[in-house]
């Protein structure tokens, strides 16, 4: 009998952003759920989120962002992933992050899916499964 693989998450906190309680709660939201969860801890560059991204071997990268640095930080983790031949990876992004930046992010295929406060975590994990 097989097992069927499960999915790993690498959640990360790029940038100076020192508040961590909402990607714990979320990494916690996604282990209940099933997945393999990775967090690297806060004020990660983008090069090291790329990198244990590709060490970990991942599905799916979670950027938890309060700071308001998600238009620089985004493209920069995506272009890295890209880089390390990540293409299929999904980049998804949480924090406090205004609907029209959410809108550029996802204009410029810098992310795959904005998450907002409010979202509730079945949708979060609803939405990694059904895009793995």
């Amino acid at each position: 009998m097989s097992e069927e693989r499960k999915i790993r998450v690498l959640v990360a906190k790029p940038g100076l952003d020192g508040h961590d309680r909402g990607a714990k709660v979320v990494a916690r939201a996604l282990r209940d759920a099933g997945m393999e969860v990775v967090y690297t801890g806060l004020h990660q560059t983008p090069e090291q989120v790329a990198e244990a991204a590709l060490q970990e071997d991942v599905d799916v990268v979670g950027l938890s962002i309060l700071s308001g640095a998600h238009l620089t930080l985004v493209p920069r983790i995506k272009e890295l992933l890209r880089e390390r031949e990540m293409d299929d990876v999904l980049l998804l992004v949480g924090g406090i992050i205004p609907e029209e930046d959410g809108a550029v992010l996802m204009e410029k295929k810098a992310a795959d899916a904005v998450f907002t406060p409010g979202t509730t975590l079945e949708s979060i994990v609803d939405y990694i499964r059904n895009q793995t």
